[in-house]
């Protein structure tokens, strides 16, 4: 009898996602992240798979190398993880404009 696979996390697929915006070998972004050359590859890997997730402080490695917002490799929703993603791209002065146009919106819509 097969046994049931196990879907992957929301971490290990936006990990992917992210890694693959970026153009990155899991082994450039191991490196990127501080994992040591010999394993980053395989340790990369187990990550996108789900078989094992990095501690807090070398998510925030990961996500520092992919210059993505922590909070991305996260989100469940994936229309809120792409906005996570955009806002992460702006200027302040322009996050903060974003953020009081949601601000409105949101108020309007109360």
């Amino acid at each position: 009898m097969k046994s049931p696979t196990k879907s992957p996390s929301i971490f290990s697929k936006r990990l992917k996602q992210a890694r693959k915006r970026a153009e990155l070998s899991q082994f450039q972004l191991g490196v990127l992240a501080g994992i040591d050359e010999f394993t980053a590859s395989a340790r990369m890997n187990q990550y996108e798979k789900g078989v094992h997730e990095p501690d807090f402080g070398l998510v925030i490695r990961i996500a520092s190398a992919l210059k993505i917002p922590v909070s991305y490799l996260f989100e469940p929703n994936d229309r809120l993880a792409k906005l996570i993603l955009l806002a992460g791209d702006l200027s302040l002065k322009d996050l903060r404009q974003t953020i009081l146009a949601v601000e409105k919106l949101a108020s309007e819509k109360s």
